[in-house]
Order: structure tokens, then sequence, then C-alpha cells
């Protein structure tokens, strides 16, 4: 068989291959860049299967028409090759009607030029046929039209190559290999046409379609090897770019290789001059992901970081993944960074609205607490003289009026309690919530005083107020009556019959100090260590086998906290209580200099 059979036959194989890449192209037709691949490949088909049956022909007349053939690949493939590396590097934009047609300028008037030539010989000047290598051949003298066609297609050559390369500086480790593989089949066929065209070889013989075998085996194996048509480049890079995570990728050694928009507004320092540098010098300014990613050479889970000091600054999820290659292979690794300041946010609010309902809850017990302990003794009082009063009803020439006077006195006082606790609670209804008004210290005592006015005289203990009136205090009003029912009925508990209960106000600085002291039994060291300490006290009994609920205390500290004093305590075993807490002094008050008031007003109801 001749060697031009042989060299037929190689490119028939090669027109089949560059057309079942078109048909792969064809399949996938709806994406812009499978489109302009396929039809590079399908006009290039031209050339390989025109220029096999040229090298068979033995007439001048047939190998001018099989030249005709391939001149549709041979000028329309550089087009569609450019176009197809457009849509590649995500330059689509470019591809527009108008530009097209520019384009197809050149190529137009070459071929009507070629078609045209036995006419005016532009683009050969000469043809003959060479039968030196021993089947006949064309020879062409290339005339001023032909070096236009080369330029202009060369020229779409080169920047087409520049756009590829420049890609691939970009582009990540993954993609690299796909955009080689790009690379390598483009110049197959502009290389081979290059060394026929500088005649180094001085053979008649084109090599050009001979590069489309190259050609088709790269793109072949990039195929199925890399899914190159499933999804292009520009796909990859417009998800990269359109992730609201950020992403940042380095290769094996620490050095940047890509990251994504999301990523650029989050780190500052990273710019296209930054890769390459090493993550040392990228991340310098965020030492968390630094250690994130060179401590850890296996992922290992998420972190929380908050890349900046200021408290108002975002949180993100830092996740650190390896980057492998399909057959396993470690070839980089891959910072995410996902803001979840939002998610952060949100589970603080439960948590707080988690710890509100559980004080609210507290708060709930507390209140029903409150109300046990400040309604219990004017209702016991009521059922003692109910009891006195049932007594006397059954002697017929007894007094009843003292009692009825002194019901009545007791119901109005119960009353005027409920309602103030009522009207208290009703303003708590979000929650323990502090509304300081000026009040007078001494009315806020009597009126304690007269309510536990029959609780003490039952155990004859006398409560003496050193308050005078007209001693103003700057504090919740509730507040303060609930403080000094409760010291007060603690000392009345704690309190031998026979007693003295006195009441005392100091001014120091700001605040207003109260004293209630009593001469009681005292309060032992082991019980003095955890008063005022414990949430949940254990209540004492009182002298007369009084018994409490055991909050008392534990409502004065609190209350006492929320007006701004504080309180605390001074007992001595056998020799009584002092228990003191102090009151913010109303705003306009002048707070300068220290005074004692000492004005007696004794209760002799």
């Amino acid at each position: 068989m001749n060697p031009n059979m042989y060299l037929c036959a190689l490119l028939m194989a090669a027109t089949c291959c560059i057309l079942m890449l078109a048909y792969l192209s064809y399949k996938r037709r709806s994406s812009p860049i499978s489109v302009s691949y396929g039809l590079g490949m399908l006009v290039s088909s031209f050339y390989t299967f025109g220029y096999g049956f040229e090298i068979i022909s033995q007439q001048l007349d047939h190998i001018r028409f099989w030249l005709r053939i391939e001149y549709v690949g041979i000028l329309l493939g550089p087009v569609f090759y450019f176009l197809m590396v457009l849509h590649y590097t995500g330059r689509e934009s470019w591809v527009r009607t108008r530009n097209v047609v520019l384009l197809l300028i050149v190529p137009v008037f070459t071929f009507i030029t070629h078609n045209t030539n036995e006419w005016h010989h532009l683009f050969y000047t000469h043809m003959t046929i060479d039968t030196s290598w021993g089947f006949p051949l064309v020879s062409l003298e290339r005339g001023p039209l032909f070096s236009v066609h080369v330029v202009f297609s060369y020229a779409l050559f080169f920047i087409s190559v520049f756009f590829l390369v420049q890609m691939l500086l970009r582009a990540a480790p993954t993609m690299k290999k796909q955009i080689i593989f790009m690379i390598i089949g483009s110049c197959g066929p502009f290389i081979f046409s290059l060394i026929y065209l500088s005649n180094i070889f001085r053979s008649p013989l084109d090599f050009s379609p001979f590069g489309f075998v190259i050609s088709g085996i790269f793109y072949t194996w990039g195929v199925f090897q890399f899914n190159m048509l499933r999804l292009a480049p520009l796909a990859y890079q417009k998800v990269f770019e359109s992730m609201q995570d950020a992403v940042i990728v380095f290769d094996l050694d620490h050095a940047l290789t890509s990251y994504n928009r999301s990523a650029r507004s989050i780190i500052e320092p990273l710019h296209p001059k930054s890769l390459g540098q090493h993550a040392s010098q990228v991340l310098a300014q965020y030492p968390q992901l630094l250690v994130k990613l060179l401590e850890q050479e296996q992922p290992n889970g998420v972190s929380k970081v908050q890349l900046s000091d200021d408290p108002s600054s975002k949180i993100y999820n830092v996740h650190l993944s390896l980057v492998q290659h399909l057959t396993g292979k470690t070839i980089g690794k891959m910072l995410l960074l996902s803001d979840v300041t939002e998610a952060m946010q949100a589970e603080k609010k439960l948590h707080d609205n988690a710890r509100q309902l559980s004080e609210l809850n507290t708060f709930k017990d507390r209140m029903f607490n409150v109300v046990a302990h400040d309604i219990r003794d004017p209702v016991a009082v009521l059922v003692n003289l109910m009891d006195l009063l049932e007594e006397e009803i059954q002697e017929p020439d007894a007094d009843h009026e003292e009692i009825v006077q002194e019901m009545k006195q007791q119901i109005h006082n119960t009353f005027a309690l409920v309602e103030g606790l009522l009207e208290w609670f009703r303003s708590q209804g979000g929650g323990q919530v502090f509304h300081p008004v000026e009040r007078d210290l001494s009315h806020s005592v009597e009126t304690s005083i007269r309510l536990l006015y029959v609780r003490s005289e039952n155990k004859q203990i006398r409560m003496v107020s050193n308050i005078s009136p007209g001693v103003s205090v700057y504090a919740d009003k509730e507040m303060l009556d609930l403080i000094l029912r409760n010291l007060l009925s603690n000392s009345i508990k704690f309190t031998n019959p026979g007693g003295r209960i006195t009441l005392n106000a100091e001014r120091q600085d700001q605040h207003m100090v109260v004293s209630v002291s009593d001469t009681g039994e005292g309060i032992t060291d082991e019980q003095a260590r955890s008063l005022l300490q414990d949430e949940y006290p254990v209540s004492a009994t009182g002298t007369a086998g009084e018994r409490g609920i055991g909050f008392g205390l534990n409502l004065c500290r609190e209350f006492v906290r929320l007006n701004g004093g504080e309180i605390w305590f001074d007992s001595r075993p056998s020799q009584g209580s002092s228990f003191y807490f102090s009151v913010p002094l109303p705003p306009e008050t002048n707070t300068s200099g220290f005074s004692l008031y000492s004005v007696q007003v004794e209760d002799n109801t």
C-alpha cells in the first residue's frame, strides 16, 4: 500500500475523533461554550477530511476541489476556537453578534479570494504537482492575500492562548489540569501549521491536519478524564464567585492559589498579587485562621471565630477541608468561612428568652410568697378579733364597740395592703420592674408598724420609730414597704415577749441608712454565715413557735439591691440583732454632710 493511503487513513481517524467531540458538544448544546466548541470541531473535520482525499488525488483539478473543502475548516476553525476560549475564560460578554460579524469579515474575504484565485492569483501565485514523496502532492507558492489569512489566524490563536494561560495562573488546583489539556489540545494544529509554513523541512506535505490527531487525543482524554464538557471552568468560576461563604484555597506548601469574592470582602490582604504568597503573609492579621490552617493536618470539625476585637464584628464558622484529586491524592487545603452572626444572635435571643422565662417563673413564685408573707399576719389578726367578738357576744352586758372598731381598722389596713400589692403586681407584669419615687420614710415605717401592731401586742413587744416626718428617700414604694414589713416581722418573730424593736435612720453621703434593732435571741455564728447568702434559706421557728416561709430576708436582699442600696446585719447571741439597709436620697436632696434623726415617734395605738 502506498504511504499516502496510510496518511489518509490516519486523517480519517482524526476526522472521526473530531466528529465524536462535535457530537458530545451537540448533546450539551444548552451551554454556549459547547456550541462554539462543537462548531469548531465540526469545521475542523472539513480540514482533516479534505486533506485526506487531497493526498490521494492524482489530478490538479481534484486537488483544487479538496482544497476548497479544507478551507471551510482552515478559515472558520480559528474563529470558533477564539469564541470558545472567550466562553471558557469568562469573557462571554464579548461574544456579541456585531463582534462575531467583524471576526468573519477576514475569513469570508479569504474564502472568496481562495475560490477565485484562478482569476487574480493573489492567494496562490503558482500551483504545481510534486511527486518527490512517491505520490502526487500539490506545491504552492503563496501570494499576499495568503499572508493576510495567516496573520489573522495566528493573531486569534495567540490571543486565545494568552487568555488560557492567564486563567491557568489564577485557577484552583482542581481546574489546572483541565486548562492545561485545553492549551495542549489547542496548540497541536497551529504548531504543526507553523512548522509547515516556516518551510523548515522543505516538504510539500502539510503537517497541519496531523496536528488534529494530537488534539483529538488530548481533547478526548480531557472529556472523559476531567469532564471538560460537562461543566466549563466559567460555570465553576461563576459558582465559586457567587458563593456567600468565603473560600480560600492553598496548596500543600500553604501558598495561596485561589479565593472568591466573599473571601476578598472579609480578608483585607487578599488581592490578585497575593496569589502565590505563603499563608503566613496572607493571614498575618488573622492568627485564628492561620492556626486553623497550619496546625491541623486533618480536618477537625468547625470552630467559631470572630476576626476582629470589635464586639459588634461578625462571627464565622471556620471549616478546614482537604482538596483531593479524583485519585484521592491530597493536592491542597481549603478554608471555608460561613457567616453565622445572625444564627448566633438568634441563639442568644433564644437563651435570653429562656432565661427571662425562668426569671419570670421564679418571680411568680416569689410573688406568691410575698402574698402569703404579707397577708398572713393581718388575716390572722382578724381571726383573733373575730374569736374575741364571738366570746363577748355571749356576754349580754359586754361592750363590743372597741373590738368592732379594731376589726374595722384592721380590715381597712388589710384592704389597703391588698390593693397596694395588686397594683404592684400589675406593674410587674413583664417581670420585676423598678419604679422609684420620692417617699416619706416615716410614713412607710408607721404604716408597717400599724399592720404588725396586733401581732407585736400579742407578744407584748414594743415597736419604736426614731424617724421623724419629712425624711424622704427615693425608692420603689411597694418594695420599700415590703422590706420594712419583712424586717419588722422577723424582729417580732425572734424577740421574746416583753422585748423592744427600734427603728432609726441616718443619712450618709447620698443614701439613707435605715436600721431595725431588736432585743431578741440574736443570730448564731452558723446562721450568720448563711444568712443573706443562701438562695433558698430554711426558715427557723420563732420564740412563740411562729413558722415562716424562709423567703423574707431573701426578698429584702433583692429589693434593696434593685433600689440601689445594700443590706447587712450585726448580731450577738442572746443580745439581739440589728439589720441595716441603705436607700438612695431623692435626686434634688443636698447630700453633703452627716446628720442623725433621733426624734422619737412611739406607736401607742
